[in-house]
């Protein structure tokens, strides 16, 4: 099993995991070529798409979805509530199913379980992705964390953890007051002492990867997110991978 992200952040977001012959896709906020040649970056072509799991309806995670899906036939899977945020880009696929947050499905080799987030969309979930064997928790636009998010990322091989800003470049940066509180808010994104403390909470005695993502331009920095992360794992910051928005993430093996 494996992963690798397409990009990550404000601009768009897709991450790809693969097991055995299948291929999915967690979002698709860019377009058609722009996934194309992401895709190829890593070796695949679209073609190779098992199918497409979505977390929510904000334009930086959905926006490609639905023209990727039609141009290759490929599957998707997402929540009622997103669904109906998006049916006029939606209602024409060929393939659609709606899931229930709190059960897990099977796409080919990949045992795929949603969970529920806070976050400012209709019915947004994350994703934690299984061979049988090894797990990848993702969680990447959520406001705060709840015990059911820790129960869930528990005991995860690799996690893709939000680290969207330093609270305190936000506070002072030149955002608009509502803009600043819809993202520092319960229901926004996690800054990077958030992250750390939900990182501490959780069981990490199997964990081989952590990868800092979504991180913002204006009001975050590499160092800060891979700092504070490190500082819960006491390990060297060369150890924590950062998912960029440019370039995403290579793939990272699970053993």
């Amino acid at each position: 099993m494996r992963f690798a992200s397409l990009g990550s952040g404000s601009e768009g977001n897709a991450l790809v995991v693969q097991a055995g012959q299948t291929c999915v896709l967690m979002d698709c906020g860019f377009t058609l070529p722009e996934t194309s040649a992401r895709l190829a970056r890593l070796g695949l072509a679209a073609e190779r798409i098992s199918g497409i799991v979505v977390t929510h309806e904000h334009g930086d995670h959905i926006a490609g979805v639905a023209r990727l899906a039609r141009k290759h036939s490929i599957p998707v899977w997402m929540t009622h509530g997103t669904r109906q945020m998006q049916r006029g880009a939606l209602d024409s696929l060929p393939n659609l199913t709606e899931i229930d947050p709190h059960h897990s499905f099977a796409i080919g080799d990949l045992q795929v379980q949603p969970f529920a987030v806070p976050h400012d969309a209709a019915e947004p979930v994350q994703y934690v992705f299984s061979d049988g064997v090894k797990r990848l928790g993702v969680l990447t636009d959520a406001g705060c964390s709840t015990p059911h998010i820790e129960a869930t990322l528990g005991g995860c091989d690799a996690l893709v953890l939000e680290c969207n800003h330093d609270a305190g470049m936000l506070a002072n940066g030149d955002y608009p007051p509502y803009i600043k509180r819809r993202i520092s808010g319960c229901y926004g994104h996690l800054n990077n002492t958030a992250a750390a403390a939900l990182l501490a909470r959780l069981d990490k005695s199997r964990l081989q990867h952590i990868v800092a993502a979504h991180l913002s331009r204006k009001n975050n920095t590499r160092e800060l997110a891979v700092n504070a992360l490190g500082a819960v794992l006491n390990c060297g910051v060369d150890w924590i991978a950062v998912a960029t928005q440019q370039y995403g993430l290579d793939w990272r093996e699970l053993m």
